[in-house]
């Protein structure tokens, strides 16, 4: 009989130490699937004109929302955006100075150079006009500039604007000097600010200067030349040149730069608020479209 006991008191242990074991096995968390990796931050190197012009607060936003990821903006002239994509230290440009992005692009730093859009470079001056400009065509304009010594405000950063000027400069045969030329080295909205506080002419592309036109006594006085034409090419940083490049997050943003959704909110941006388009969406156009 105390035999048998021993045998239940062992079975009743056995089956309480498996119950126990039952029950600590369900109490174990369940597996989850491993977190997916937070998508690496984009940096996009462009030039002062798409966020004076408040363009890349609508453009980003809705990048950011379609794809997860996050942009850093780097907001210099197009020259030093290049320049920071030759070295590595971009993932993505957007940039309007096409001899530069060629030589950016035959060098092999970047790729995937694609036209997303346009408006166009004016010069612009105080009222009172008092070289004598308006209606003229650029180099005429620069031509009467430099000779009456007027003031004139340069960028001086190397910027997509004032390659431009100094080749309009060098097509008019003008090599400016003197006090009347100063060179802010700065970018176009500060330009802008020196212009007006000067009283001076200065180039300018038309969105930055419709962005901030209410705070600017100076006026549109020459416009409309073939010469003053403003486009805008997006590059992907060569990812085989520079293995840290956000290879995918750069593709992506290209990519979206030339989508439906962005190019109809490049068409629309200005409309509300100036009454007019501050950039023309080109999806899908080429350099040969505008005879270059």
């Amino acid at each position: 009989m105390q035999q048998m006991r021993k045998i239940g008191h062992i079975l009743l242990v056995i089956i309480l130490f498996l119950a126990l074991a039952g029950c600590g096995g369900s109490s174990q968390p369940a597996q989850t699937q491993p977190a997916k990796p937070a998508k690496v931050d984009i940096i996009l190197a462009t030039t002062t004109s798409t966020q004076d012009s408040g363009l890349l607060d609508v453009l980003i936003p809705a990048f950011e929302k379609k794809t997860g990821y996050k942009i850093k903006t780097i907001a210099v002239g197009s020259g030093q955006a290049i320049a920071m994509g030759e070295k590595g230290e971009a993932d993505v440009l957007l940039t309007h100075a096409p001899d530069a992005e060629k030589k950016v692009v035959a060098g092999g730093a970047a790729i995937n150079r694609r036209l997303v859009m346009h408006n166009d470079f004016l010069i612009i001056g105080p009222a009172s006009d008092p070289a004598k400009i308006k209606g003229k065509k650029a180099g005429e304009a620069l031509t009467a500039i430099s000779t009456s010594q007027t003031p004139f405000i340069s960028r001086a950063d190397n910027s997509g604007t004032h390659q431009l000027e100094k080749k309009l400069w060098g097509q008019a045969n003008i090599k400016p000097s003197g006090t009347w030329y100063q060179e802010a080295g700065l970018g176009m909205g500060q330009t802008l600010n020196i212009a007006n506080e000067k009283k001076g002419y200065t180039i300018t592309d038309r969105a930055t200067y419709l962005a901030q036109k209410k705070n600017l006594s100076l006026e549109i006085l020459v416009e409309g030349d073939a010469s003053l034409l403003n486009i805008y090419h997006v590059m992907e940083v060569n990812p085989e040149k520079y293995s840290k490049v956000n290879k995918e997050g750069a593709k992506a943003f290209a990519d979206f730069m030339l989508s439906a959704e962005a190019q109809g909110l490049i068409a629309s941006f200005g409309k509300e608020k100036f009454g007019q388009a501050l950039f023309f969406a080109d999806g899908g156009k080429t350099e040969k479209d505008f005879g270059f």
